[in-house]
């Protein structure tokens, strides 16, 4: 039987090729690992970008987990995210918004409290099990230009889920800026839900803000495409010490020059 590393490293190099290979197939990536599926895809607008400037995008993105047996799926803990080196973040001037002044508060008076730091909008799926049963519980997903940290951005993910009982969210999130091929990585590690009792099942953003500073209009989110591929790479960690590691390629069309 081969050794537990080598399984872990077959089931890496398996989930990073299925990612790949469905992307560039067109459509959404689909891995199964164990008795985990995993869903995931992504885009931005627009498609048609600078070569060498950069230019405002919105981008978009989820991932959604199942049981391939059905119930409750193994409870995901950590989700790390690297962003293309072509893709830039701008907070210059953008106002921030700390965690622990919107942790005690719903979706909608977290908004209003921090209505200038919002950088993005979404939606957050789970499941519970009471006894025997399995009940879904969802509320939208408000992502906050949080405070630096260690010189870096962060951004402040906040949630309230109220199955089976009220519980609010709010983490932060470290971006860390990183040489080489992707840019940043951002890594969210989710506390327990329900007191361990659920497990999230689908996590979709949309990420994008436009605003004004000293009168220049300024992008949260920038992109340029010098090689026809802006690439986001995913790190999937689960409680049962599963991981899902691979890339979603997104084709862009560069500008051509003037």
């Amino acid at each position: 039987m081969p050794h537990p590393s080598l399984r872990l490293v077959a089931i890496l190099c398996c989930a990073a090729l299925a990612l790949t290979a469905a992307v560039a197939e067109g459509r959404g990536a689909l891995v199964v690992v164990n008795t985990l599926i995993l869903r995931a895809d992504g885009g931005f607008q627009p498609r048609t970008l600078p070569r060498h400037s950069y230019k405002p995008i919105d981008f978009h993105g989820y991932a959604s987990v199942a049981s391939r047996v059905g119930g409750l799926p193994v409870a995901l803990q950590q989700v790390v995210v690297d962003f293309d080196r072509d893709g830039r973040i701008s907070t210059g001037g953008l106002p921030t918004c700390a965690p622990e002044s919107v942790a005690n508060l719903s979706t909608e008076e977290a908004r209003a409290a921090c209505r200038g730091a919002i950088v993005g909008k979404g939606e957050l799926e789970a499941l519970v099990a009471i006894g025997a049963s399995t009940f879904p519980a969802s509320s939208p997903l408000t992502l906050f230009n949080g405070p630096r940290l260690e010189g870096n951005p962060t951004v402040v993910a906040h949630t309230r889920v109220t199955v089976p009982a009220q519980q609010t969210f709010a983490i932060l999130v470290p971006i860390e800026r990183r040489p080489g091929g992707f840019r940043y990585r951002a890594t969210l590690d989710l506390p327990p839900i329900a007191g361990g009792l659920g497990s999230v099942t689908k996590v979709k953003v949309e990420v994008g803000r436009h605003y004004e500073v000293g009168g220049q209009r300024r992008s949260y989110v920038a992109a340029r495409c010098s090689d026809g591929v802006l690439e986001t790479h995913g790190r999937f960690t689960f409680a049962d010490g599963t991981i899902i590691d691979g890339s979603v390629e997104k084709a862009c069309t560069a500008l051509p020059r003037r």
